[in-house]
């Protein structure tokens, strides 16, 4: 029963930010985030949600908090809770082409694009965004903040499974494992075998400056 009444006291404090903005009147507005950004290889993947406030999930939260099991649970708990959902994944050849922050904008935007019914705000993890509709950026806001916490879970579940099939095609760079990120056994990888067409090769740890080692 205490462990119920601490959940239940923890998704409502979790939800405020989205009830503030409801009560101002915005019925439909969007938490935006996500995954990847800082990455050495791989998509970014943004996601947008748009709640529905009488049913929230139990143990949504920040999805780096999360175990993968848990991620993978709780985003099927989101998809059928919420009035709306949308993921976009931007690619490497992209990313390198416009760089990483207008990547990042350019996911969240096309996941937006995709939700119906539409936004009339957006409540955004770290981002600033020029939308139509009040776009708010809310600074560790999957910590703070029920949508944004479960768009950061569908974006996380959305590239852990691009990553796993890179790693099928890839398996020198344990993608599975590290996501993409710089984690050691990467770093190795990529210096015994280079770069391959998924990495970001704009990023100074894949392809370092003369004179600088891969850290």
């Amino acid at each position: 029963m205490g462990q119920l009444l601490a959940e239940t006291c923890r998704l409502r404090l979790l939800s405020g930010v989205d009830e503030l903005f409801a009560g101002y009147g915005f019925e439909n507005c969007a938490g935006v985030d996500e995954a990847g950004r800082g990455a050495l290889a791989g998509p970014v993947v943004a996601a947008a949600v748009i709640v529905d406030p009488g049913r929230l999930v139990p143990g949504v939260d920040d999805s780096k908090a999360l175990t993968a099991a848990a991620r993978e649970r709780l985003a099927d708990g989101i998809k059928s809770s919420v009035k709306a959902f949308s993921s976009v994944a931007i690619g490497a050849a992209t990313i390198e082409r416009i760089n990483i922050l207008e990547a990042t904008r350019r996911a969240m935007h096309g996941a937006l694009a995709g939700l119906s019914p539409e936004p009339d705000c957006a409540l955004v993890d770290a981002v600033r965004l020029d939308t139509e509709f009040p776009a708010v950026g809310l600074v560790a806001g999957d910590r703070l903040c029920y949508s944004v916490a479960a768009a950061s879970i569908l974006a996380k579940c959305q590239r852990d499974r691009v990553m796993a099939e890179l790693d099928r095609r890839y398996p020198q760079y344990g993608f599975a494992k590290n996501k993409g990120y710089a984690a050691p056994e990467h770093l190795e990888a990529l210096r015994e075998y280079g770069p391959c067409p998924e990495h970001r090769l704009t990023f100074r740890s894949v392809l370092p400056r003369r004179g600088e080692e891969l850290h």
